[in-house]
């Protein structure tokens, strides 16, 4: 490839139940330290579960609302424009000053979008009529709008669109970037995934399906999202946003940008088997994985950390490590693979975004964070899932996995920039 087809990562942003921004994000996943806890922007008293993994301390209008568009737009809008200011800014570029930004496309992934705003009106509906019902829901968190309104807050003018495949949704809308970027005509992509689910109706669907798990971790809620631990009994739900500003190596190097990584291929699959389980085989998942690579020219002994989708769920933890076998072989045994949901939570259509930005910092620091709450091995995953501290490791060559209800399979793959 040529510098026009090489894309490469020039800044970063991340909002998560770990920290706001990616610094404070970053020190508490290598600190091993968990953001979940009981649920606290709801009443979650009738709910199966009460704890998530939930954004503390944040503040929209430090991101460009005002106090009343705060208030209209859905969470998972606000959280994921947030990011996108950081990765903005980190990036070195001030798109007001810069020209016309035809050449600038903003396509963020979402699993679900403006639920809590959906659940929030339904009741206005019930109690009061349709007459009462606001006129601003359908543009306060469909899932298209964090990325119109990154583009309405910055000016952008190249294409502009969400992307929906359900927990894949963030890795989906990066590979659509990097492709995008590939063909032009634009030289810069914000991308990445956002989600706010935690409400009633999310606890209550995810709950009634048994995908949550439902024990309280014996009062200590940071217990229990346990990826690839033999005791673990089902996700948490969480709500977050990472966002990745890409650009063409060509663009980046013109302007002297800094570069964390490059993004060098993906691939994406359909296990077409249920509607929630994970294909049991891991074909599918393997295949997804052997796109990435093929796409990033890289050879399956060249990785050496994978960012596991590790949900924390017995199928897909069991089904993920059994793709990994299947496409690394013996090498299987010589990866760092961890799980950053074990602290996190699980973060729908966000956690792409920001497990995307968590391996830009692995290349960037040379320090993989750990998966914690690794306590009783299952003989059935029987990887080396980084247990319970972070470890260092010059990683030139990282993957990312995110897997989705309905069988959705999409991977990304970041190397050193050289």
């Amino acid at each position: 490839m040529d510098e026009r087809t090489r894309i490469v990562v020039t800044g970063i942003g991340a909002v998560s139940p770990v920290g706001v921004g990616v610094e404070e994000t970053w020190e508490g996943l290598i600190a091993g330290r968990s953001g979940i806890g009981r649920v606290t922007l709801f009443d979650a008293s009738k709910c199966r579960t009460q704890i998530a993994g939930e954004v503390k301390n944040f503040d929209a209008t430090k991101f460009g609302f005002s106090e009343r568009d705060a208030r209209r737009y859905d969470r998972s809008v606000l959280l994921g424009v947030a990011a996108a200011y950081e990765a903005i800014k980190d990036a070195g570029l001030d798109f007001a000053t810069r020209g016309g930004n035809e050449d600038v496309c903003c396509i963020v992934g979402t699993g679900i979008g403006g639920i809590v705003n959906i659940e929030n009106t339904t009741r206005v509906l019930v109690a009061e009529g349709p007459r009462s019902v606001t006129p601003f829901l359908v543009p306060s968190g469909t899932p298209e709008v964090t990325a119109h309104t990154i583009a309405l807050h910055h000016g952008l003018h190249g294409a502009t669109f969400g992307v929906n495949t359900a927990c894949a949704s963030g890795n989906e809308a990066i590979a659509t970037a990097l492709r995008r970027l590939r063909q032009g005509p634009e030289v810069i992509a914000i991308t990445g995934g956002t989600e706010c689910p935690i409400c009633e109706l999310s606890l209550g669907t995810f709950g009634n399906m048994k995908a949550l798990s439902s024990w309280d971790g014996d009062g200590d809620p940071t217990r229990v999202s346990r990826p690839f631990d033999k005791r673990r009994s089902g996700f948490v739900i969480a709500e977050g946003a990472g966002i990745l500003v890409l650009e063409t190596l060509a663009h980046a190097k013109k302007r002297g940008a800094r570069i964390y990584a490059e993004l060098t291929g993906s691939g994406q699959t359909t296990d077409a088997y249920h509607f929630t389980a994970p294909e049991p085989t891991g074909t599918y998942v393997a295949l997804a994985k052997r796109r990435a690579l093929e796409d990033s020219q890289i050879n399956a002994e060249e990785v050496q950390y994978v960012n596991a989708h590790g949900t924390s769920t017995p199928y897909n933890d069991l089904t993920e490590t059994i793709a990994i076998k299947k496409v690394f072989g013996e090498h299987a045994k010589k990866l760092y693979v961890s799980s950053t949901k074990s602290m996190t939570g699980h973060m729908i259509g966000g956690c792409g975004g920001v497990e995307a930005v968590v391996c830009c910092k692995v290349i960037e620091t040379g320090i993989i964070p750990p998966t914690i709450n690794y306590e009783e091995p299952d003989p059935e995953c029987d990887l080396n899932y980084v247990p319970n501290k972070a470890i260092e490791c010059r990683v030139r060559v990282a993957m990312s996995n995110n897997f989705g209800f309905g069988g959705h399979n999409t991977v990304i793959v970041l190397r050193k920039f050289e």
